[in-house]
């Protein structure tokens, strides 16, 4: 037998056995397994300053819908009015009309992209002093309380929790918040 395969052999039992030493020999103390568990995205939408946030954010996309509606309804008067006229254009005309849909629609386009974007961004920048407001809850009732870690519960990222070893900390996060 080689140096290297007794070397793979011992590689091979400290992982085996490495998990369960470290498991036998952590702290039964149930007060360090202790943490706390909420839905991020719940108590977010909890928050009194949520529903203005979100009112604000749906005037501003109704402001960039209107302006798509508009702009694609002037791109379809145009193309109507090309279709109309195409066969007495001379080619030239033609040519230029053609473009000109084209330069209008790729702007068109390229409106929408960026509304998307410029959406997004007010979005995080419009949240993000609530979400500051939520992270610092968290951190504070977890401290007060003395959990190892809070955990997100959103998409249920935790089927299970134990009662006996977890606290659903909502309540306590929310009225930080107020």
């Amino acid at each position: 037998m080689g140096k290297y395969f007794v070397m793979n052999m011992v590689r091979s039992v400290v992982k085996c056995f490495l998990p369960f030493c470290l498991f036998t020999f952590l702290p039964l103390n149930a007060d360090a397994q202790k943490f706390g568990f909420l839905s991020y995205d719940g108590a977010l939408k909890a928050m009194p300053g949520y529903a203005i946030v979100q009112t604000n954010l749906d005037n501003l996309k109704a402001q960039y819908e209107a302006e798509l509606k508009r702009a694609e309804d002037e791109f379809n008067v145009k193309y109507e009015q090309f279709l109309d006229g195409q066969r007495d254009f001379p080619p030239t005309i033609l040519q230029k009309r053609q473009t000109e849909l084209q330069e209008l629609m790729e702007k068109n386009m390229a409106f929408r992209e960026e509304s998307r974007r410029l959406l997004a961004e007010a979005e995080d920048e419009a949240m993000a002093p609530l979400r500051l407001l939520l992270t610092t809850a968290i951190r504070q009732v977890g401290i007060e309380r003395g959990l190892a870690f809070i955990l997100n519960t959103d998409q249920n990222a935790c089927p299970f929790i134990n009662p006996t070893q977890g606290e659903d900390v909502t309540e306590a996060v929310l009225q930080i918040c107020q």
